[in-house]
């Protein structure tokens, strides 16, 4: 059959330097990954089997075979599971698709350059590039596949220097086999000698015991058993080895999940949260549950502890995996956990569900979504659970999740409550550490009735932003929201323990208490009709922009200050949905003057002295841009703002 050679996708040549150079200290995981994608191929073919009666295959004997050839120094992993065409090794293998490879590769460099090994390895993990771990090990590296119900095989091979090489092969066996030709042993690299039984034995118990298929490795010889009785901790198991005439089988095959706790190390539970998320990080909280009754089920699920580049891309797989009394049924199951919770991992395992169930009847099953409500309680109670007892988890937690997690405030008003619960916002209270609603409220002053916020694209933008001004004179504590779904949730969520949510940036603020809303009447007063002229004239100049003109309580320092109307759509909002291909109509905003500025004094007076002034009406359309400029927002005509004031400042020269 020809042989055609192809060159490595960049990114994947990129990738395939790093794993050659050891950027992952432990080599020993390349096994952990070629054993977890083997279990992975024979789900996918049993599953395959259950749903199509016309694929004639066996599924009787499904394993996984480990292969070791001393003199040769070859070690392989076969497995009789689905397979792969030659599209689909061209598409997995030599290609990666995935649209966060620029930035995994760029922050994988920046690791690198500040020898930070522990980011290095978790975004390895993050990115999931288990099968291009081989090359840790090996300096050649041949699959040889053919997917179930076709007649053709194909065999890929590299050396991992750039091009691979592809030919049809005939009779090749159902199912895939990775040989690698290792390197030569070399200590001081932690290169073992991955040719010798009692290492594999080693790292299969270590890494795949839980797997629910066997894994088998071929009777040693006598010699060779012999040779291996060298390792003094393991001579005992060379010498059963060397009289064995049946293959051995690796690992226990137990779920982990049907074992009671006090049966399961923490390891274990990680390797199992490695197997299913091809993360290569231990998670940051692991969640049992055991339900009894009328429907059993159990559930072992993981929080990560670090975000996946691609979690708020539309093709973010989520979901968990789904089993029927032990079976694998389905992953990425999304009927079982709501999307605001789609960073969590793991395995349900129910006793009652059909074993050829789709998963358009998983959208209507009863069972299943008493399954949804209390797995996402359950996760919320653990999060609670993990801000109490330990901070530090938590910290880490809401870096990673907490903008996903605040998704939930949308779309899941049954644990609305639950959700305000386990949120950490900033605040003007403390530069550096996060507060929850019900601390706010604990602080608030005497006679204050609302909670305050304001929203924006940074903290230095909004603590910056005219509207704190009179917050931070009174001193009066603003929640500082600056991820993009804050914009959506606090429309949606009016109030916290009877406390009305109300941005600093909309209607009018009344900061003063009774006794100072006594003494201030008669001079607010006065000072409207010392004003009103002037806000009237601008008014009319502005109108094209504006709705309403009128004088600020929230201005302490800054002329002038625009704000949105209390039931409107805030122009951040508005851009958010124009991104999303929604129209929004445009909503005219409201100018607020601070009467105690020397610039609106000013103006006032020169009004009513000049008013014929064209030079004026420049002015307050200066006015009106620099509180624009000040909230960040956009100007509709920035050149000639910058013709007008470069006019003003030539005056003053």
């Amino acid at each position: 059959m020809p042989t055609e050679t192809f060159e490595f996708q960049v990114e994947a040549r990129q990738l395939l330097q790093l794993m050659i150079h050891s950027i992952y200290s432990n080599k020993d995981v390349f096994l952990r990954e070629l054993v977890s994608n083997a279990s992975d191929a024979l789900d996918k073919l049993r599953l395959e089997a259950l749903r199509d009666d016309s694929l004639d295959v066996d599924v009787s004997d499904l394993h996984i075979d480990i292969e070791a050839d001393k003199s040769a120094r070859t070690l392989t992993v076969r497995d009789n599971g689905i397979g792969m065409s030659r599209e689909e090794v061209v598409k997995l293998i030599g290609t990666i698709a995935n649209s966060g490879t620029a930035a995994f590769l760029r922050e994988l460099k920046e690791a690198q350059d500040a020898k930070d090994a522990a980011s290095t390895e978790g975004l390895i993990g993050q990115f999931g590039v288990g099968f291009y771990a081989s090359f840790m090990v090996a300096d050649q590296v041949t699959l040889l596949t053919r997917r179930a119900g076709e007649s053709q095989g194909t065999r890929w091979t590299s050396d991992g220097e750039g091009t691979y090489s592809i030919e049809d092969v005939a009779d090749a066996p159902q199912g895939t086999s990775v040989t690698l030709r290792l390197k030569p042993e070399d200590s001081e690299d932690r290169l073992h000698d991955y040719t010798a039984p009692w290492k594999i034995r080693e790292i299969v118990k270590r890494y795949s015991d839980f797997i629910t298929w066997p894994i088998r490795m071929a009777a040693e010889p006598a010699a060779t058993a012999s040779d291996d009785a060298a390792d003094p901790d393991d001579a005992e198991d060379a010498d059963d080895a060397a009289k064995a005439t049946e293959p051995e089988t690796l690992n226990s095959m137990k779920a982990l999940w049907a074992r009671s706790r006090d049966e399961v190390s923490d390891d274990e539970y990680h390797e199992l949260y490695k197997h299913i998320s091809h993360d290569w990080n231990d998670p940051l909280e692991t969640i049992r549950l055991h339900a009894e009754g009328t429907f059993e089920y159990q559930a072992l699920l993981f929080i990560p502890a670090h975000a996946p580049q691609d979690m708020f891309m539309q093709d973010f797989k989520r979901g968990i995996q789904l089993y029927v009394k032990r079976v694998f049924i389905m992953d990425h199951c999304e009927a079982l956990l709501p999307p605001y919770l789609r960073f969590v991992k793991g395995v349900v395992d129910a006793q009652d569900l059909s074993l050829n169930v789709s998963r358009e009847i998983l959208q209507q099953d009863r069972q299943i979504q008493l399954m949804h409500r209390r797995l996402a309680k359950k996760v919320l109670s653990t999060i609670k659970d993990m801000r109490t007892s330990h901070a530090d988890r938590y910290a880490t937690f809401w870096r990673e999740f907490g903008p996903v997690l605040k998704e939930g405030l949308l779309s899941d008003f049954e644990n609305r409550d639950a959700i305000l619960g386990v949120s950490s916002f900033a605040s003007t209270h403390d530069a550096q550490e996060l507060t929850t609603l019900r601390e706010y409220v604990e602080r608030m002053k005497e006679g204050q009735q609302d909670i305050y916020f304001m929203t924006g694209e940074s903290r230095q933008a909004i603590e910056n932003s005219p509207h704190m001004e009179a917050f931070r004179a009174k001193g009066i504590e603003v929640l500082l929201l600056t991820d993009p779904v804050d914009e959506v949730w606090v429309q949606a969520v009016p109030e916290f323990e009877g406390k009305q949510l109300r941005s600093i940036a909309k209607g009018e603020v009344d900061l003063d208490t009774e006794e100072e809303k006594a003494e201030a009447d008669s001079a607010r007063e006065k000072r409207q009709e010392e004003f009103a002229d002037l806000l009237t004239w601008m008014k009319e100049r502005l109108g094209e922009h504006v709705k309403e003109v009128r004088l600020s309580s929230r201005l302490t320092v800054s002329p002038a200050c625009v704000v949105s109307d209390t039931h409107d759509v805030t122009p951040a909002l508005q851009n958010m949905y124009r991104a999303m291909g929604q129209e929004v109509p445009t909503a005219k905003r409201i100018l607020e003057l601070n009467p105690d500025h020397a610039l609106v004094t000013g103006l006032n007076k020169a009004r009513a002295a000049r008013e014929g002034d064209d030079g004026l009406a420049e002015t307050a359309e200066l006015i009106y841009d620099m509180a624009l400029l000040a909230e960040g927002g956009e100007l509709t005509d920035p050149a000639r703002f910058v013709k007008l004031m470069a006019d003003r400042l030539e005056r003053t020269l």
